[in-house]
């Protein structure tokens, strides 16, 4: 391609300041170096970790900055030693990576790659530290390694998944993060039988993905736990059968759907990061069989308590980052279940707007009224 080894000038939506909204700007973006990879972003979505770290709560701010880290694109070239990419080949960005050299890539129960773990401190490429995004010299922070709010961006390979050509990429950019981590919550780390019990304790994009994985294992009954009773129509799409807020009921949620349950569910899935909802998804697991499954992120000053003997008696409890998905290995094989109409992609898309109009994707998250809102790039 005539780009390159080039300098390429393209739009970006950046943000200056903390919780302001965002400047479309003319950026410039360097060519790839070793083990990286730039390409065409065609198609991005605004996640919630976007808007917590632009928010700059409890956390260092790093600005100016380019956000995004839900997108698909097309390799426009790629740096010395890429060997598995080449311009054309269409992926999906990824904020965290897979390396296939450190033991947790080498492991086939981790996907938490040594060298490219999700860091949202270091706002540089990894090979010498430096942005690929300046405008007029001054250097522009990247996010997660991704920083898909922009026309083109560099990327290391290893957090690049190579997908099928023929999936829609704005469809499929969704699943760069959160409908992939509670899809696989449920599919990978839950893994429920058919016929069996789940419950969901929050219904945002992320729980609404594990119901979606509860549907497609053939769960006979998905209950929605939720402190926000509008939701729960929208639950009905995703397979969800059964509501509970908690706020409607005078005794603790755990022995509420212990006594829905015959005892308690066989498979429960956290998606809110609440410390209670994380002990109540526990303790409403059935004994002798009952698994529980944490994906929400918790304060980091939380403890999780409960009692012992909830161990002792059988249940189970497990972590997830990413819903345990390789993201190189394994998101092409989720696309292919999208391809096979087994995942229904479509129902979480709930706004679409042009690039230029992306502040307004800020605007209905913050307003809780998108699930996921598609940016059509170069419009």
């Amino acid at each position: 391609m005539a780009s390159t080894g080039q300098v390429i000038r393209c739009k970006a939506a950046v943000a200056w300041e903390a919780g302001k909204p965002l400047v479309m700007e003319e950026v410039e973006v360097a060519p790839p170096q070793a083990m990286e990879v730039r390409l065409k972003i065609l198609f991005t979505s605004l996640c919630h970790t976007d808007v917590y770290f632009w928010e700059a709560k409890g956390q260092t701010p790093l600005f100016p900055r380019i956000f995004g880290h839900e997108a698909g694109g097309i390799v426009e070239s790629v740096g010395e030693g890429v060997t598995d990419l080449e311009p054309g080949d269409h992926v999906l960005p990824v904020f965290t990576g897979e390396c296939k050299e450190c033991r947790h890539c080498k492991s086939e129960e981790s996907n938490m790659c040594d060298l490219l773990r999700i860091n949202t401190d270091r706002g540089v490429m990894l090979s010498d530290g430096k942005s690929r995004f300046s405008i007029k010299g001054q250097p522009i922070y990247h996010f997660v390694g991704t920083s898909t709010f922009s026309e083109y961006t560099v990327v290391h390979v290893g957090c690049l998944a190579k997908i099928n050509p023929a999936a829609p990429l704005d469809k499929v950019c969704l699943l760069s993060c959160g409908i992939s981590t509670g899809l696989g919550a449920t599919l990978n780390v839950a893994k429920p039988k058919a016929g069996s019990s789940v419950a969901i304790f929050g219904l945002g994009a992320v729980g609404l993905a594990a119901a979606e994985g509860a549907r497609i294992s053939g769960a006979s009954r998905i209950i929605g736990v939720d402190l926000h009773s509008s939701r729960f129509d929208e639950a009905k799409k995703f397979g969800v059968t059964e509501f509970v807020n908690p706020n409607d009921h005078d005794k603790p949620v755990h022995e509420v759907i212990a006594e829905m349950t015959d005892g308690g569910v066989d498979r429960s899935v956290e998606c809110t990061g609440s410390i209670s909802a994380m002990i109540s998804a526990f303790e409403c697991v059935h004994d002798g069989w009952g698994v529980a499954v944490l994906v929400g992120v918790p304060s980091k000053d939380d403890s999780f308590k409960t009692n012992p003997m909830n161990f002792l008696s059988e249940r189970t409890l497990k972590g997830t980052f990413f819903g345990n998905y390789k993201p190189r290995s394994d998101l092409p094989s989720v696309v292919e279940k999208y391809m096979n109409k087994e995942l229904e992609l479509e129902k979480f898309i709930s706004h679409e707007v042009p690039f230029s109009e992306i502040n307004k994707a800020f605007e209905y998250m913050l307003a809780k009224a998108s699930l996921r809102c598609i940016i059509r790039m170069g419009a």
